[in-house]
């Protein structure tokens, strides 16, 4: 192993520590310990020197999204029955498990328009490369166009996912205007070997994308639609199923999931019922027992563990079960008017902040596409540094895009409103950019 990452010995390891680190084997200055009391105190002392987002409004989005999460949820998921759960070895003994992921997937096949939906997966990333395997073997091609609008870290996770595809790989650029695909880019990248395109809804940079007009391009050629969508955007556009979609995938930790530390996080896979043995992960479904009792059973499994390895979709062996539990008490709690308020929120208060900061002088919008809930801005200076004096002000700010986005210039700045953001904060954080 040494040699494989290139060190000589175990101690080469060690060598970024100082001295001082690796000779201090004198202990006695370690304060004694502490009690109950008085630790619950230091702690909090030492939590508070975090920039929380209880404190400070956030700005900031980019795949992981401060969204209101209803007490129940924690109430319900804390339960230790579900809290301690692991995945159910002997699944018709779990009814109560098997009713939550069942009821789970019925309402993401309501929130997507599909007809099939797996019991989730680990996250949005690792769901949209299944996906992209998946479209390849149904249709036995090797091609993936894939739109660079879609997140960078989840384009990252396709490529690592597909390294016998790695080649075939096109990304594909976004229009330069409206920051959306550009559908004549579009139907001459999509080629007779192309399995997928896959698209982001609404895209990185939070513009809404024509899945209509993508889904005819892409089934032209015999290629099938994969979609990552913001699930709290389905509360007012389209479902992706009415748009012609064949796979949709997405991150569901705004569904109920707390953002602390990027994670853990929920992966929502969905499609057509034609793709229902070729879905990765499990699903479960209802039936009835010998009484005619209503009962759940784990129905599909196609993951390695529990069929024959060469007949396996995928090597995912666990879902999220917990934050997939989270997701179905928020879904139920807010109903189809709820989320949609939220997405009517997130959407008003986004196009608000947008304009107010636009008016500022040397602040100017990157993209004239329609956007949701986050939107691309052009600062006067180095966001970064920009970042910086929104902290001292309170304020977590937005993602800069140079890194990843050098086209854009250096100083595009990447903002998001949720409906957790009042219009005193929207203020604070205009009247923070102006000075």
């Amino acid at each position: 192993m040494l040699e494989a990452i290139g060190v000589r010995s175990i101690a080469d390891l060690f060598a970024p520590l100082s001295d001082e680190i690796k000779g201090r084997t004198d202990f006695s200055g370690v304060a004694p310990a502490l009690d109950d009391i008085t630790l619950k105190k230091h702690l909090q002392q030492l939590s508070g020197k975090n920039a929380n987002m209880d404190q400070y409004p956030c700005f900031l989005g980019a795949g992981i999204y401060d969204h209101y999460i209803p007490p129940v949820v924690g109430h319900i998921t804390g339960r230790s029955e579900f809290y301690t759960a692991y995945t159910p070895y002997q699944p018709e003994v779990s009814q109560g498990v098997l009713q939550s992921i069942y009821e789970f997937q019925t309402l993401i096949c309501q929130l997507t328009g599909m007809e099939v939906a797996n019991a989730s997966l680990y996250d949005g990333a690792t769901a949209m490369a299944e996906a992209a395997i998946m479209a390849c073997d149904i249709t036995k091609r090797k091609g993936v166009v894939l739109a660079s609008s879609v997140h960078p870290a989840f384009r990252h996770t396709v490529r690592t996912y597909l390294p016998m595809l790695s080649e075939s790989v096109n990304e594909l650029p976004f229009d330069a205007e409206t920051g959306a695909v550009d559908l004549a880019q579009l139907e001459a990248a999509i080629g007779d070997d192309t399995g997928c395109v896959i698209v982001q809804q609404p895209n990185f940079f939070g513009v809404i994308e024509d899945l209509k007009a993508i889904a005819g391009a892409a089934h032209a050629r015999g290629a099938l639609l994969i979609v990552n969508i913001d699930p709290i955007a389905l509360g007012i556009l389209e479902t992706p199923g009415a748009c012609g979609v064949d796979i949709v995938v997405g991150e569901g930790q705004g569904l109920g999931c707390s953002p602390g530390f990027g994670g853990p996080l929920l992966g929502l896979f969905a499609c057509r019922r034609e793709y229902v043995r070729r879905i990765p992960g499990r699903i479960v479904g209802g039936t009835v027992d010998s009484e005619g009792t209503r009962a759940y059973t784990m129905t599909l499994r196609t993951r390695e563990q529990d069929i024959r390895r060469d007949q396996a979709t995928s090597n995912i062996c666990t879902n999220q079960a917990l934050f997939a539990l989270a997701a179905t008490v928020y879904l139920s709690l807010m109903g189809r008017q709820g989320i949609g308020q939220v997405a009517n929120l997130c959407l008003q208060k986004a196009h608000f902040a947008q304009a107010a900061i636009c008016d500022l002088p040397g602040y100017e919008p990157v993209f004239t596409g329609p956007f949701f809930k986050e939107f691309v801005v052009r600062c006067p200076r180095d966001p970064a540094a920009v970042n910086k004096r929104l902290l001292d002000a309170g304020i977590l700010g937005g993602l800069p895009l140079a890194s990843t986005y050098g086209d854009l210039g250096e100083n595009a700045l990447l903002l998001c409103v949720t409906e957790q953001r009042t219009k005193e904060e929207i203020d604070t954080l205009v009247a923070a950019l102006r000075s």
